[in-house]
């Protein structure tokens, strides 16, 4: 049997008050079911349809409420912007579930999480509008934090990679792409007739990585146009976000079950955009907590 790792000071970080470094949670403040937001302000949008509030936690851009929803412990927490803090949630949370923080070994029973990230989203396809939810069945991730982990291969789709490089001609100076299914049982639990199943592409910025040009020129002018084009078992891309890849690959390698819903605020075929979507993503958030 292999000698049990103790995981160093430095590579997992304990504050002084037993909670990990980020999101500042201790471990007896974690729930099983989860709802993941980017907006900090929206987790009180999200609790304010919670039975209970048990805590109340911010730091940074991370904010974190417990409590429950018609009698289920549940809790939501805001990522921010981007995988990269995708990565950081993903990876503190799968501590406070399965590291004992007293001996900073893996504990011996796995403890699997359920997530589902409510977001927002740009459609690639003419025939998805404002107002719509798109749940990532697949995610495309441009950031390339999954390649940085060993065995990305046992968790990615490689047959979707290599023909949507091929398709898009894809440059060898940007991280190669990775796609991660979205766990089969929450998108059945989740998913109805009112939500479209659809490819997403997890972008790793908010403009030149989405085709947006402000001031600066684009690398690939045409990339945007070769995304919408791409047809995988005759299904195109659907739509443009930064967190689902990374969550789904993240939590796929650490034993979890993940998906993202967004809703479309913005049209970018159309070049339309609502600026008023809040109403939308609350009745998002309304129907996530009303199936989870």
């Amino acid at each position: 049997m292999a000698e049990k790792r103790i995981i160093p000071a430095s590579e997992l970080i304990i504050n002084d008050d037993g909670s990990v470094f980020h999101i500042h949670l201790r471990p007896d403040q974690l729930r099983d079911n989860i709802i993941l937001v980017g907006d900090p302000g929206r987790v009180d949008m999200v609790a304010g349809y919670f039975d209970t509030v048990d805590y109340d936690v911010s730091s940074r851009e991370f904010h974190a409420i417990g409590g429950t929803y018609k009698g289920k412990p549940i809790m939501c927490i805001s990522h921010g912007i981007g995988p990269d803090n995708i990565e950081i949630v993903i990876t503190e949370l799968d501590a406070l579930a399965n590291i004992d923080f007293k001996t900073r070994e893996v504990k011996e029973n796995h403890r699997t999480l359920n997530m589902v990230r409510v977001g927002t989203s740009g459609s690639l396809q003419p025939d998805i509008h404002l107002g719509d939810f798109v749940i990532a069945e697949k995610g495309t991730g441009f950031d390339g934090i999954i390649n940085f982990y060993a065995d990305r291969d046992k968790i990615c789709d490689l047959d979707f990679e290599e023909k949507f490089m091929e398709h898009t001609q894809w440059d060898s100076l940007w991280a190669a792409p990775y796609t991660v299914n979205a766990d089969a049982e929450l998108v059945q639990r989740i998913g109805r007739d009112d939500m479209i199943r659809g490819f997403t592409i997890a972008a790793v910025g908010f403009y030149a990585p989405q085709g947006r040009k402000v001031r600066l020129n684009l690398a690939d002018p045409n990339l945007n146009e070769k995304i919408e084009s791409f047809r995988y078992d005759g299904r195109p891309i659907t739509n443009f976000e930064m967190e689902s890849a990374c969550l789904q690959g993240m939590a796929k390698m650490l034993g979890h079950k993940a998906m993202t819903v967004c809703c479309i605020i913005a049209e970018r075929v159309a070049t339309k955009a609502n600026t008023d979507y809040k109403p939308h993503v609350r009745r998002l958030i309304e129907t996530v907590l009303d199936r989870f």
